[in-house]
């Protein structure tokens, strides 16, 4: 499966993902464009993916801007409203903002072309709520799983804006001079995340800004508010630079896209790497973002995720702890428990205890250990494990082999508990060399 790690050098926005994703992907642009016209977006917007160079790195850029010739879009007999109001500053920035409805706020008149919306400028000062633009995409001609997405993404903006204006959601609105280019980002980037499916994503550590950024209602703290509700949870980080380093519009992209945090431990080929620029000049470095993609080596490696608990024990006795302990090895979701002396405070004698298991177990394995143990305390863990690619085959007597695909070639070892009735070490010995051979010659 592809896999695609976003390296936010300059920081996230819209415009940026898009650009990045079509400067992997250039045989995508023509159809992005297309399913962006399908969401309803008039000729009176110019629409563009061009190469771009800062003289440090060559990339793309992807320019959404009303066109200095044609004026208002004929298209169809009625108008529909204009929807956003974007200022550009660090990266296009959509203004979002939730309020009580205005008298006019009603949307326009909606003319059909080919089941599409046309969104145009409207008068200034209007607002068209998050509800109206939702209905329009549903009826636009966009493919039913790009509109689901488009849906998804605007949906975490407008929830985000809502909570950060203790309002409903359905009061959100977008100021009036620039919906069109959210649209367009938003459409293009679900397009472009559709098409490369199946595809897991990851993302490094996101430049967090600083300052203040000018918005319709104000100056606001970089991130802006509703960023940082869609930021929870992602890794960040402060690299010297002033300003806004990820739009609304970018965050919600990425919240979306639910990536994980970093490329993990599990070997990848690195194939394509592109960068996606966004409007700003940093100082002594690229504003770009620049995408990585990787695909799973041809490895003998399987990776998963596990739970790591870790605890000593310097007041139980050896006995009732190996009981215990044996008890532990039959919860649910634990993979494997271990013990080894240690040395503790005052020079006391305990029992370092290790456990893996299942991370979905991992509070019902917590609970367990605090049971049966008399530790007060853990440590926990989650992270990443490489283990060896292994199937079982059975032999005509029963016994089970255990094959493991090691880098040097397959290895293969008979179960232990399988030969424990044989007499001696020998006698195990044999019934194991036995069934590894049968097993093997088959």
């Amino acid at each position: 499966m592809m896999h695609i790690h976003l390296d936010p050098l300059g920081g996230v926005a819209g415009d940026m993902f898009v650009a990045a994703l079509l400067d992997l992907r250039p045989d995508l642009a023509s159809p992005a464009i297309a399913a962006v016209r399908a969401a309803g977006l008039g000729d009176d917007i110019d629409l563009a993916f061009v190469p771009f160079s800062d003289g440090i790195l060559a990339g793309s850029r992807f320019d959404v801007a009303e066109s200095p010739t044609r004026g208002l879009s004929g298209r169809g007999a009625g108008q529909v409203q204009a929807v956003g109001h974007r200022h550009v500053h660090e990266h296009r920035h959509a203004h979002v903002h939730a309020h009580h409805p205005h008298a006019d706020d009603a949307p326009g008149d909606a003319s059909g072309h080919g089941g599409a919306y046309v969104y145009q400028r409207a008068k200034p000062h209007s607002h068209t709520r998050w509800f109206d633009i939702r209905a329009r995409l549903e009826a636009s001609a966009l493919e039913p799983a790009v509109c689901r997405r488009a849906i998804e993404i605007f949906s975490l903006l407008a929830e985000a804006e809502a909570r950060v204006h203790d309002k409903p959601v359905a009061d959100v609105s977008f100021h009036e001079v620039g919906a069109w280019d959210s649209i367009a980002d938003i459409v293009a980037a679900a397009f472009l995340i559709e098409s490369l499916m199946p595809c897991e994503w990851s993302i490094g550590a996101i430049p967090i800004g600083s300052g203040l950024v000018s918005t319709a209602h104000g100056m606001l703290p970089v991130p802006a508010p509703a960023t940082a509700l869609l930021l929870d949870g992602f890794l960040c980080f402060d690299d010297g630079l002033t300003g806004e380093r990820v739009t609304p519009t970018g965050a919600a992209i990425i919240r979306h896209l639910q990536p994980a945090r970093g490329i993990g431990q599990a070997p990848r080929r690195l194939g394509k790497s592109a960068h996606g620029f966004g409007t700003r000049r940093l100082p002594g470095r690229s504003n770009v973002l620049r995408v990585l993609e990787f695909e799973a080596a041809a490895s003998r490696v399987d990776a998963d995720r596990v739970a790591v608990i870790n605890f000593e024990i310097d007041d139980q006795t050896p006995e009732d702890l190996a009981e215990g302990l044996d008890k532990l090895r039959g919860v649910e979701g634990v993979i494997d428990v271990t013990q080894h002396a240690a040395t503790g405070k005052r020079g006391r004698a305990m029992a370092a205890v290790q456990l893996l298991a299942k991370p979905e177990w991992a509070e019902t394995v917590s609970a367990a250990c605090f049971s049966e143990t008399t530790t007060l305390g853990l440590r926990m863990q989650v992270t990443d494990r490489l283990i060896l690619s292994r199937h079982e085959a059975l032999a005509s007597d029963g016994v089970r082999v255990k094959f493991a695909q090691r880098p040097a070639g397959l290895t293969a070892k008979a179960d232990i508990k399988d030969v424990a009735d044989a007499d001696g070490h020998a006698g195990r010995q044999r019934l194991r060399d036995c069934a590894v051979s049968e097993v093997r010659s088959k």
